[in-house]
């Protein structure tokens, strides 16, 4: 599994409802806010040591859900499977003609789009 800022993103996109408000919001200003422990305890009116111990304990609840549920693992394998097609898609477009390369170009946009969404 991936580390370092984007699987810490991914986690709270994927799990962050499962958290209490508190530990949500931690987590998120100190990972996609980029602020300190400190300016996160001082926003929100508890002690740094509170605001690390919410950061750990919802970290650790997502990490475990992962775990258990592998929807990140998952997913990144699906968009890695797709990404693979679109590119073969367009390789057998420009080997095609007439009817099968419309129907590779058009399963290649079918395919972008459904990227796009992930």
């Amino acid at each position: 599994m991936k580390d370092g800022r984007l699987m810490q993103s991914m986690l709270l996109d994927f799990y962050g409802e499962l958290l209490t408000e508190k530990q949500r919001q931690c987590y998120d200003l100190h990972y996609n806010e980029d602020l300190s422990l400190s300016e996160i305890a001082e926003q929100s009116g508890i002690s740094r040591q509170g605001v690390w111990d919410n950061i750990r304990r919802a970290e650790a609840a997502m990490k475990e859900m992962e775990e258990k549920t592998g929807l990140i693992r998952r997913s990144i394998r699906i968009r890695e499977a797709l990404e693979q097609l679109e590119g073969q898609l367009r390789e057998l477009a420009e080997l095609s003609q007439g009817r099968s390369k419309e129907l590779a170009e058009a399963a290649g946009r079918r395919l972008e789009a459904l990227l796009e969404d992930l």
